[in-house]
């Protein structure tokens, strides 16, 4: 049996490695579940922090958090390759991003879902809020985590 191969979440600090987050989601959203391109990238990519996954010398994921108001974060774009899913990894690039958006002052987060995974940000400590609602054609609820709760 191989080693498993280590796991690192980073924030983006380059315009390489920024090309490589948006690479990923206009992979995963785009191509995969048919986002319109147009919609995949936003105003937000100006101002978000933006994270990588890697596993071994492998690009895995990416995810984004932005600073909204006093004390809220919004994490969004959380982009996993399809040969890495379920296997724990996509946890560890939130579980990061959480921690991060702690640090820098934050008392809740938020993200909006898509429906299919609802239940691995539940496992995270978000709670869904809210009806259901259409972004680029998909299902997704808003979900809600106070920080200082389970981590």
């Amino acid at each position: 049996m191989q080693p498993r191969a280590p796991v690192e979440v980073r924030l983006v600090t380059t315009p390489d490695e920024l090309a490589t987050a948006l690479r990923i989601r206009y992979r995963v959203f785009v191509e995969e579940q048919g986002v319109p391109p147009e919609l995949e990238e936003d105003a937000d990519d100006a101002v978000a922090r933006h994270y990588l996954l890697r596993v071994g010398d492998a690009v895995a994921g990416t995810a984004r958090l932005l600073l909204r108001s006093e004390g809220l974060g919004k994490i969004g774009r959380v982009a996993v390759l399809p040969e890495y899913r379920g296997t724990g990894r996509g946890e560890g690039l939130m579980r990061q991003l959480i921690a991060d958006a702690t640090v820098l002052g934050c008392r809740q987060l938020v993200l909006d879902a898509q429906v299919s995974v609802v239940r691995f940000y539940e496992r995270l400590g978000f709670t869904a809020e809210g009806e259901e609602f259409l972004d680029a054609g998909i299902r997704h609820r808003r979900m809600r985590r106070t920080l200082g709760e389970r981590s």
